[in-house]
């Protein structure tokens, strides 16, 4: 008979460890460098496939959004979340913002008429659900397809990917070497102040070599962005992993080996979007 009190808690004895960051790293590089190559080379060749892409993670996201929502009882109306959501990111960039604005507000109505089938049980819960998913993934990639369709697009959006690239590498190298005090230990235990200090460093260092070297923007200009990544991309990180455990799973989904699910990377970026659209939009043309 063994003395239960030496055993580690089943909340501490994962199937897999894969040390202090909880990634598999090899997977995890080699799946960042295809998705990076994937991007910059939709980006500079062809801008219409870079609208496929956004248009493609974000439906994947949003597919995954209702596969985690279910595990909890909660039906998303995907359908029309989904068709209205590739609307309003088709005409941001091919259209303007009055005909965005209207694609959204048909989805809103649609959302409501669809669930109208299913009955008054769940039904404000659903239907927020819906809402709920189309401004935190479609609304979110409005934002980026505004940066593209700049002059000098597919910079911006490089500026923007590698600002927050540049913060979830610094956090998580320096989260992994010195990580000590955790940062919000019942929201993400593995998330810490140093780790968040190199986010700052790495952030604020990207940010300023791409807005010099890339966008010919001045160097303040790159350490807001820096900032503006760095913090909304930990709220990102942060909101997501609240979403998780309120809804109890670990990861959005499996797509991607050593990172989960494609919503698992996408927090992040989706929110740093609209701030730095802001941050080049006004900053860099008069700078």
């Amino acid at each position: 008979m063994t003395d239960s009190s030496s055993s580690p808690p089943e909340s501490a004895a994962p199937a897999k460890d894969h040390g202090r960051a909880g990634r598999n790293l090899p997977a995890a590089i080699g799946v960042g460098v295809t998705l990076g190559l994937t991007v910059v080379a939709s980006l500079f060749f062809v801008k219409d496939l870079f609208v496929a892409v956004v248009v493609v993670a974000l439906l994947v996201g949003m597919w995954e959004l209702k596969r985690a929502f279910a595990t909890a009882g909660i039906r998303v109306p995907i359908l029309p979340v989904a068709v209205g959501g590739t609307a309003m990111l088709l005409s941001s960039f091919y259209a303007d913002m009055e005909a965005t604005s209207f694609a959204m507000a048909m989805t809103v109505i649609a959302t409501l008429v669809w669930r109208l089938t299913d009955g008054a049980d769940g039904f404000v819960r659903d239907v927020s659900s819906g809402l709920f998913v189309l401004a935190y993934l479609p609304l979110m990639g409005v934002f980026v397809l505004l940066m593209l369709a700049e002059d000098d697009g597919p910079w911006r959006i490089v500026a923007f990917i590698v600002a927050t690239i540049a913060s979830d590498t610094g956090g998580y190298i320096a989260g992994v070497l010195f990580g000590k005090h955790p940062m919000a230990p019942t929201i993400s235990p593995k998330k810490s102040w140093e780790g968040f200090t190199g986010s700052l460093l790495f952030g604020i260092g990207a940010g300023v070599a791409v807005v010099v070297l890339a966008l010919e923007g001045h160097w303040w200009v790159g350490v807001l962005l820096g900032v503006a990544s760095v913090v909304m991309a930990t709220l990102g990180d942060l909101s997501e992993s609240l979403i998780k455990r309120d809804i109890g799973i670990k990861d959005m989904g499996d797509l991607l080996p050593g990172h989960g699910g494609l919503m698992d990377r996408l927090d992040s970026l989706i929110m740093v979007a609209p701030v730095a659209w802001v941050v080049l939009h006004y900053l860099v043309d008069v700078a």
